[in-house]
């Protein structure tokens, strides 16, 4: 297959134009790049609407159809529309975005990998036409709505002590939506700990036909999303088709609801649509990354309302489901990865599922291109960026603690007398990782040991050097706990 880009970049003529043809497939490209580039949520949200109007001299014009969307759009991605446009057309220096009536614009080339071209704002269409249009839209497939990740359903979702209750909670929802006590339900927790995924895998169960039954209408979307919608509609006058749009769902599903708070009017408006919902029986579904309680900003009659369903955390994971999430993932991805890989990844990436997910991820693609096993090295080097990231000043206590439970020791072993070698060879490792990883000395890291004196320290760095020199399992070994630990 040739190169689409090869020769792809239009030409300008002395005056400034540029082939019909080519210019299409530039703007198709450039629009390809920014989907890959912010996500399809991102882009559907504000760079769908987005249409090319041609090129004038060295200015490529783009319209949209509010000034809101203008205004976003020159300060969040001017420069780098800019930047494509400079890459694609040796002709185009700069980008003006402006004001237009999408059919006023010009029609672009289908942009690759199935993304499809911006559609009119209900404004611009017949009124009538535009209450059509725009309840069909709040289906989740539709514009109204960001779409559903296929990834993100019950199936998939790994259950464990931080998590179980907001699962089931979710499941209950899912099963019986509206169910007393349940609505609305109230997703909190800290940031990629699966309050998205559970979100996903709830519309994707409750859009599902059920015993011949069609399936409910679901609009899931970002609070910001919600937002941009309520003042979209506000600019062109049809505030009438939003209410009647978003009330017409059977389930309403709003995430991150934090960045509403200091927007007035977009809380007033989702205040009537709750309510609006609850009272005609359907059900509501929020996230946030605090419960309503704490949601300082929001006003007190949402939050009491938000409060009154059900209100289910997700804590922060432990080693045990980390490591279940892990393994689930490898085997989906039918990749070898050795445990003690996984062991070392569950310790290290601690607080975001979403990154411990994507360190996996990238090391399986790595194996995959280079037709390499995965091992504790190549793990280092793949995912340096990242477990720097994670990087920590690492304390004596930290490493007798670690290596410890690692051996399944007790703590007070390490500073106490005993000589038994289940004991004395574990003190030796903890010795040895504190005069790697901190910068004490040996008499105060003999001191952290009971009160040992230097000389035994420096015996027990040496005598573990050359145990690993000629024992491949040992040195595994203390390398995975010097992994676990180093800063």
């Amino acid at each position: 297959m040739p190169d689409q880009h090869a020769n792809a970049s239009p030409a300008a003529s002395a005056t400034g134009s540029v082939d019909d043809v080519r210019l299409d497939a530039a703007w198709a490209r450039i629009r390809g790049r920014l989907r890959e580039e912010v996500g399809e949520a991102e882009y559907r949200t504000w760079l769908r609407q987005l249409t090319l109007a041609g090129v004038e001299g060295e200015e490529a014009i783009v319209h949209v159809p509010t000034r809101f969307l203008r205004d976003w759009l020159r300060g969040q991605y001017g420069d780098r529309l800019r930047a494509l446009w400079q890459a694609e057309a040796v002709g185009v220096r700069r980008v003006d975005i402006r004001v237009a009536a999408p059919q006023a614009a010009r029609e672009s080339a289908p942009v690759p990998d199935g993304a499809d071209l911006a559609e009119p704002l209900p404004a611009t269409r017949p009124p009538g036409e535009a209450v059509r249009a725009e309840s069909q839209k709040v289906d989740a497939r539709g514009d109204w709505a960001a779409p559903l990740d296929p990834r993100f359903t019950f199936d998939s979702f790994i259950v464990g002590k931080p998590n179980e209750f907001a699962h089931a909670c979710a499941r209950r929802v899912a099963e019986k939506p509206n169910s007393p006590g349940f609505n609305p339900l109230f997703l909190y927790g800290g940031v990629g700990l699966g309050k998205t995924h559970l979100m996903h895998a709830i519309a994707w169960a409750i859009r599902a036909p059920q015993a011949g039954i069609a399936g409910r209408s679901v609009a899931y979307m970002s609070a910001e999303k919600f937002m941009y919608r309520f003042i979209a509609a506000l600019r062109s006058q049809s505030t009438m088709e939003f209410k009647e749009s978003l009330r017409s769902v059977d389930v309403l599903m709003i995430d991150d609801l934090q960045f509403l708070i200091g927007k007035d009017n977009t809380q007033e408006e989702f205040f009537h649509t709750f309510n609006a919902l609850v009272d005609q029986g359907k059900q509501i579904v929020v996230s946030s990354d605090k419960p309503p309680s704490d949601l300082a900003g929001l006003e007190d009659r949402l939050r009491t309302r938000l409060g009154c369903g059900m209100v289910a955390d997700i804590h922060a994971t432990t080693y045990e489901l980390r490591i279940s999430i892990l393994e689930s993932k490898a085997n989906a991805a039918q990749v070898d990865v050795p445990a003690r890989v996984l062991e070392f990844l569950a310790h290290k990436i601690t607080s975001n599922v979403r990154e411990l997910e994507g360190a996996l991820n990238r090391l399986i693609a790595h194996a995959n291109l280079f037709g390499r096993p995965v091992t504790l090295e190549s793990c280092q080097e793949v995912l340096h960026d990242i477990l720097r990231a994670h990087d920590r000043r690492v304390t004596i206590e930290e490493i007798q603690k670690r290596v410890a439970e690692h051996y399944n020791i007790r703590l007070t072993d390490m500073s106490s007398a005993r000589r038994a070698r289940n004991v004395a060879r574990p003190r030796q490792v903890a010795m040895y990782l504190s005069k790697q990883l901190t910068s004490r000395s040996l008499p105060e890291i003999g001191r952290r040991f009971g009160n040992r004196d230097h000389t035994t320290v420096m015996h027990a760095v040496s005598r573990v050097a050359e145990l690993m020199q000629g024992d491949a399992g040992f040195a595994e070994d203390v390398e995975l706990l010097r992994r676990m630990l180093e800063t």
